[in-house]
């Protein structure tokens, strides 16, 4: 499949393992996917990759937080439409609140579904089931 037809994906998750299982079920189908482990590498790839089409944010993160990531995000204008889907573990309800104030397109918590973050991540950027080439089970 041409790389042109692919959704590039940032991944921002401080543990390597879950990183690992998101990008991989992600380029089961029509993204590729760019990881990073904190948040100020997510900015810096944020600021570097202009083609950027979605953003899975973990919420704790060392050095920036998803939060704070998101809230940066918002204050670009280049940044400021993509969608976003922030990860957390359970039971941090405020943080979903401020997550949506934010302007977060989805709140999902730990542990989750890679077919239904998958199928989201999907829906955010306009996809359609035919154009989910892939097995995305």
């Amino acid at each position: 499949m041409p790389d042109t037809q692919l959704i590039h994906a940032l991944v921002a998750d401080d543990e390597p393992h879950i990183g690992r299982i998101i990008k991989m079920k992600l380029e089961q189908g029509r993204f590729r996917v760019t990881l990073a482990y904190d948040g100020r590498e997510a900015l810096e790839v944020l600021r570097r990759e202009p083609d950027i089409g979605i953003v899975l944010l973990d919420l704790m993160m060392p050095y920036l937080s998803g939060l704070d990531v998101l809230a940066e995000m918002k204050r670009d204008d280049r940044l400021k439409l993509i969608p976003s889907i922030v990860l957390t573990a359970a039971g941090q309800d405020q943080q979903h609140d401020l997550a949506m104030e934010l302007g977060a397109s989805e709140f999902l918590t730990k542990p989750f579904s890679p077919k239904k973050l998958y199928a989201r991540a999907a829906e955010l950027v306009g996809l359609t089931l035919d154009d989910q080439a892939g097995d995305a089970t």
